[in-house]
């Protein structure tokens, strides 16, 4: 099997030539420290410097166009969730993406409402 020109870091037989943690600098930890697996990202800026960004700074960027997951990101990039928190907390801070915590979106019930249906159970 002949690898593609977006292979070149991957050997069929030995696996990633780039280990995920090189593409990060080895670090470890993100420096935004709010992503979760189900946080939105979403690309808001196209037209910043971007000869500061890696590669997969710049994929993040073109596959965040509409808005993912920090777990779909992962996964799209084949790299480890810490990896893509890494990746996503840089383009965070540079103001390159933005994130919504869909968790956090929830409305509380109306209590009336929670009372009405404690009450209804009572009733059985």
């Amino acid at each position: 099997m002949s690898p593609r020109s977006s292979d070149w870091w991957y050997d069929e037989a030995a696996g990633p030539i780039v280990r995920p943690y090189a593409l990060v600098s080895g670090r470890t930890r993100p420096t935004w420290g709010r992503l979760n697996l189900a946080t939105q990202v979403r690309a808001i800026r196209t037209t910043s410097d971007t000869s500061a960004l890696s590669v997969e700074h710049l994929e993040i960027m073109k596959m965040c166009r509409k808005p993912l997951s920090v777990a779909e990101v992962a996964a799209y990039l084949h790299a480890p969730l810490v990896v893509a928190k890494v990746l996503l907390s840089d383009l965070i801070q540079r103001g390159d993406v933005i994130t919504s915590d869909a968790s956090r979106m929830a409305v509380a019930p109306d209590r009336n409402l929670l009372q009405k249906v404690l009450d209804g159970v009572r009733a059985i």
